[in-house]
């Protein structure tokens, strides 16, 4: 057998890189329309899977340079296009392609990575609304996420500084475009939230194609916003673009210039408003006083009206008194014909006729006057002149 077959045998290796080296000689370029299945992601990063319909199936790989630049997320069941070139995987004699290209059937592939990556970060609760917190109301200091040198970041400015000077304007430099501008943006965000006083972050940039806004969709900057720690006010591209910034944010606004709108009050609404609250409280002031004036206004009629009637009660009692003590007064006596004897010195009553001497000064006071009189005579209240004195009268 040596003999007949010899010349003509070659080893299963050279068999194998003959067909290689044929293969990439006839089909080095294939561009190929299928089914994706058996999808497998091993540590390697490479990405494995094949490439199916209705009758044939292929192999495929993508190795991990490209698979890291893959927008969307390969998964079974996916109608994708692809473009590489047929190989021989030598261990197992297999023929593969090698993809170096790869894009949904139908759909971008940016596309299908934005419902792709909206599904699952729903799915997280990474936009529910329950997250979302209220913006202050009067911000002292504003970080703004975005390119210094854009026409969107200069709108914005333009509108804070009209309406609300108060505020402190900071930019956080960044590229919102390209290779590398989504961990440009997370690290400007960090910064943002590192700045102290600052109350709110806008992140902004002008419109452009679903390709010029991507960095915005990038799951990183997507979580970046979700988990600042400060409010965050997304003015990504024009009213019909949608990103998943603007989702995250706690606040949408439709364009940079509308984010200062959203931002900030105007001031001149403000001064208004605080001119009605002077005015109501001028009115409410000027009330209270109006009122206490006449509150006190009765109180000091009802003080007078009790005033005068605890006078006439006074009067009134004075009045009695003394009707009780004229009453009781000796002159009231003297009043019924009655009058008072005293000794010549004018003090000492004279009750008995004991009390005096033949000669001696009495004075008699009488109802209207006085006598002074020197007596002749006395008797007792026991002599038969029944007690009469008789006296002299010296006036």
């Amino acid at each position: 057998m040596d003999d007949l077959f010899g010349p003509w045998f070659e080893s299963v290796s050279e068999l194998t890189v003959r067909i290689k080296r044929s293969l990439k000689e006839q089909f080095g370029e294939v561009a190929l329309r299928g089914e994706v299945s058996n999808v497998a992601r091993p540590r390697s990063g490479h990405v494995y899977f094949t490439l199916k319909d209705e009758a044939a199936s292929i192999r495929a790989v993508i190795w991990k340079s490209d698979a890291r630049r893959l927008a969307f997320e390969l998964t079974d069941g996916l109608a994708v296009r692809a473009l590489g070139g047929l190989t021989v995987y030598e261990p197992r004699g297999d023929y593969q392609i090698t993809v170096r290209q790869i894009e949904p059937e139908g759909i971008g592939a940016l596309e299908l990575a934005f419902r792709q990556r909206l599904a699952r970060l729903t799915a997280e609760g990474l936009f529910d609304p329950a997250r979302k917190r209220p913006l202050p109301r009067y911000p002292r200091r504003i970080a703004i996420v975005a390119s210094p040198t854009g026409a969107a970041v200069r709108d914005l400015i333009q509108v804070l500084g009209r309406r609300w000077r108060c505020a402190e304007l900071l930019i956080a430099a960044t590229r919102v475009q390209g290779d590398g501008a989504a961990a440009e943006v997370v690290a400007a965000l960090a910064l943002a939230n590192r700045v102290a006083g600052t109350d709110l972050i806008i992140v902004a940039r002008g419109g452009g194609s679903l390709e010029d806004l991507w960095t915005f969709n990038e799951e990183a900057v997507v979580r970046a916003i979700a988990a600042s720690r400060r409010p965050v006010i997304s003015a990504i591209g024009h009213e019909i673009d949608v990103t998943l910034a603007d989702l995250a944010a706690d606040c949408r606004a439709l364009t940079p210039s509308a984010a200062g709108e959203v931002a900030v009050p105007d001031c001149r609404e403000v001064a208004l408003h605080l001119d009605r609250l002077a005015e109501r409280l001028r009115l409410a002031g000027q009330a209270q006083i109006d009122d206490a004036r006449a509150k006190l206004a009765q109180l000091a009629q009802r003080g007078q009206v009790a005033l005068r009637h605890g006078l006439l009660q006074r009067q009134n009692r004075l009045a009695r008194l003394a009707a009780g003590l004229e009453a009781l007064s000796p002159l009231a006596v003297l009043g019924r014909g009655y009058s008072l004897t005293f000794q010549h010195d004018g003090i000492s009553l004279i009750r008995s006729a004991d009390q005096v001497q033949p000669g001696q000064l009495i004075h008699t006071r009488l109802v209207s006057g006085q006598i002074t009189s020197r007596v002749e005579t006395t008797s007792s209240a026991r002599s038969s002149s029944g007690g009469m004195q008789s006296v002299k009268s010296c006036q």
